[in-house]
């Protein structure tokens, strides 16, 4: 049975969630504050295969825990929190979470969630410097360098660069990258991952051209 650790306060919310995964195998150990999370990170988190996570909790908020946490591990995170601002679910993906849900939640589909996560976690490291041709990012240390030299990006080009590279050699749809980056509730147009491709573009100066527009689909970021 696969361990699941639930940071939480809500206690409706923990009982609900566990009850659920219990049905469907999983077993989930619920804790309510930061500062009771923040142990088990350092003592604990390797019984575990898998991390949800709320962001506004007693003592420790949910993002200082993210941090702890990939300071330590590579364990999957996923984000279950009320916050849903464009801005708070870009700053949990540069935190390094693999998921940021935003609540009210269907539990089928979080169950789903995290079974794909832990499946694709188990016998895989993580890269935590991402590299393609002339672009390396490092995604722990939230840096990027083109050309060998340090660029700043900003969360936006940071994160879709992010998604650039862990697809690198694919067609990424801009959908892909709404629903990655800018999340399911996001409404506006598709037009916004064009503005920010050439945002990055520039950023990245002549490396730039290793992002290709495929056309009718989206991008594909190549070696050269």
């Amino acid at each position: 049975m696969e361990r699941i650790l639930l940071i939480e306060d809500d206690p409706e919310i923990c009982e609900v969630i566990t009850e659920y995964f219990a049905g469907r195998g999983t077993r989930v150990d619920a804790v309510q504050s930061g500062g009771e999370a923040e142990l088990l990170i350092v003592q604990g988190l390797d019984a575990y295969a898998l991390v949800l996570l709320d962001v506004m909790l007693p003592g420790v908020d949910g993002f200082t825990l993210c941090r702890k946490i990939r300071r330590r591990s590579e364990i999957p995170v996923i984000f279950i929190t009320a916050r849903g601002r464009e801005e708070d679910i870009l700053y949990g993906f540069d935190l390094g979470c693999d998921d940021y849900v935003v609540k009210p939640v269907l539990l089928s589909a979080l169950h789903a969630r995290c079974t794909a996560l832990v499946r694709r976690a188990q016998g895989c490291v993580r890269d935590t410097v991402l590299t393609c041709g002339r672009i390396r990012l490092d995604v722990r240390r939230l840096t990027c360098e083109a050309d060998g030299r340090e660029i700043e990006l900003a969360p936006k080009e940071f994160a879709v660069l992010r998604y650039l590279l862990e697809h690198k050699g694919w067609a990424v749809s801009r959908e892909a990258l709404l629903t990655r980056i800018w999340g399911t509730d996001y409404f506006g147009s598709d037009r916004v991952v064009d503005n920010h491709i050439r945002k990055l573009r520039a950023a990245l100066g002549s490396a730039g051209g290793q992002i290709r527009t495929v056309v009718g689909r989206g991008y594909r970021l190549s070696e050269e």
